[in-house]
């Protein structure tokens, strides 16, 4: 019997993938501790649940689809492209997930460099989807 696949292997295959392209990586946010200070360049992921997909019609869920949001951040327009541009390589091959066959990531793209004037100093973020897809091995 199949088993029901998991969000957070695969969160954290796209985490290792953004790291071991020398990225800055933060989940859901970043961090509110006091004394936190931004570095010039980073990315939060935004991970959504996913869903289970039938592989057939006998119901069996074991395939998975999930959307993950990378928002790319930098000091200034030049510094976001280019972790957008690092998030790209990183995510241009199959993620590793044991026991999962995973399709490259596919690149949804996202709404255009904006700048926040909500923090100090102000940073620019970039906003882009993959869309995570895996079967089992």
């Amino acid at each position: 019997m199949a088993t029901t696949p998991e969000v957070l292997p695969h969160l954290d295959a796209v985490q290792a993938a953004l790291e071991d392209a020398d990225l800055v990586v933060y989940v859901g946010g970043t961090p509110t501790s006091a004394g936190w200070s931004a570095p010039d360049k980073f990315a939060v992921l935004y991970p959504d649940p996913g869903m289970a997909v039938r592989e057939s019609l006998a119901d069996e869920r074991t395939d998975f689809d999930t959307t993950m949001q990378i928002t790319c951040v930098g000091g200034d327009p030049v510094r976001t492209l280019w972790v957008a541009d690092k998030v790209r390589k990183a995510l241009a091959a199959p993620l590793a997930v044991e026991g999962r066959s995973c399709w490259p990531p596919e690149d949804l793209g996202g709404p255009p460099l904006a700048r926040d004037d909500d923090v100090t100093p102000p940073l620019w973020f970039l906003p882009v989807q993959y869309r995570i897809c895996s079967t089992p091995a």
